[in-house]
């Protein structure tokens, strides 16, 4: 497994794993009348800000396909998306691009995050406590049932 910094021209095959890990991962927390609307949406705009800043990290395999990818928003030291590719599961890739996110972030202020209920258990595995449960507006339009969490500086 190898790393590198996520850029803009990655946004496309980005977009299409992390639609991926919600069709075949969130689904089995979320009904499928959110599924839908949720994994129909376009990238966000800050997506373009994020990964131009080099706040993305990407983890491929040794012919350059794509494993998964975190995005660390360094402004609001918030882990802004974290996907393994499905059939990668349980086999370090999301701790080893937590690790690289972390390190990006400022060692002086806790990291946060707002994770999806099936991840939940991962990012307490990571040291995230959670604060509480609640209702993420997404872009799409839907109301996310979401855990707020936080990683202690």
């Amino acid at each position: 497994m190898q790393f590198r910094t996520g850029t803009n021209d990655d946004v496309s095959t980005l977009w299409a794993l992390r639609t991926r890990c919600v069709r075949e991962l969130c689904s089995s927390h979320y009904p499928p009348e959110v599924i839908a609307p949720w994994s129909a949406s376009p990238p966000p705009v800050q997506y373009s800000r994020l990964l131009g800043q080099g706040g993305c990290v990407v983890a491929e395999d040794d012919r350059g396909d794509v494993l998964g990818f975190g995005v660390l928003d360094a402004e609001g030291n918030e882990i802004d998306a974290l996907f393994v590719d499905p059939a990668q599961g349980g086999q370090g890739v999301g701790q080893a691009l937590m690790q690289r996110l972390l390190a990006m972030a400022d060692p002086t202020r806790e990291v946060v995050l707002s994770a999806s209920l099936n991840a939940v258990p991962f990012y307490q595995r990571q040291g995230f406590v959670a604060e509480r449960e609640e209702l993420y507006p997404h872009p799409s339009g839907v109301a996310l049932a979401s855990v707020k969490m936080r990683r202690p500086a």
